[in-house]
């Protein structure tokens, strides 16, 4: 038998202001969280500080968009959603996971998923909705033009994407 479940879904934005275009996790939440939102969607600024990512998935949550700017192929301001396969710190040689384990002081993005895989806490879908960036080299604050104006084209394929998901999330129950 098949039954409708509403997802528990975490959006939970990303960046560093002081680098230009990675603000657009930040930017893009703080609109996203002007809005009020179902009790299953909660909404989270991470900024630069991935380890509190992994604490909020201790929560339990069946979904994860991740907010950020990219650096894939496009042209600056383009907006992406991608669902994403996180790999395993198990698959890495066992150098490289002590120094992955050493310091989770500064946890970026894929290190704080990982880990989070590490313990079982990563929901089965993760997305990453981002937009290209175009400047993210330098120290300074401010995004770009291009990436400013696609926050409202970001904001609509978020909500667009909720509620597609609300809408098609299932559970198997009885097994």
């Amino acid at each position: 038998m098949i039954k409708e479940k509403t997802p528990k879904i975490l959006v939970a934005g990303v960046g560093n202001e002081l680098r230009q275009d990675d603000a657009f996790g930040l930017a893009l939440i703080r609109e996203f969280e002007k809005k009020q939102q179902p009790n299953n969607v909660i909404a989270i600024e991470v900024g630069i500080g991935g380890i509190h990512l992994v604490q909020k998935l201790l929560e339990g949550y069946d979904v994860l968009i991740i907010l950020d700017a990219v650096d894939w192929e496009g042209e600056a301001g383009q907006i992406f959603l991608r669902e994403t396969e996180v790999g395993d710190i198990a698959d890495l040689p066992k150098q490289e996971q002590r120094a992955f384990l050493a310091d989770m002081h500064y946890t970026n993005p894929t290190r704080a998923l990982m880990l989070a895989k590490g313990v079982n806490v990563l929901p089965d879908k993760v997305y990453i909705l981002g937009c290209k960036s175009e400047k993210h080299d330098d120290f300074e604050m401010g995004m770009s033009q291009k990436v400013t104006d696609a926050i409202p084209q970001a904001l609509a394929k978020l909500n667009g994407w909720i509620k597609h998901l609300q809408s098609n999330v299932q559970e198997k129950s009885g097994s």
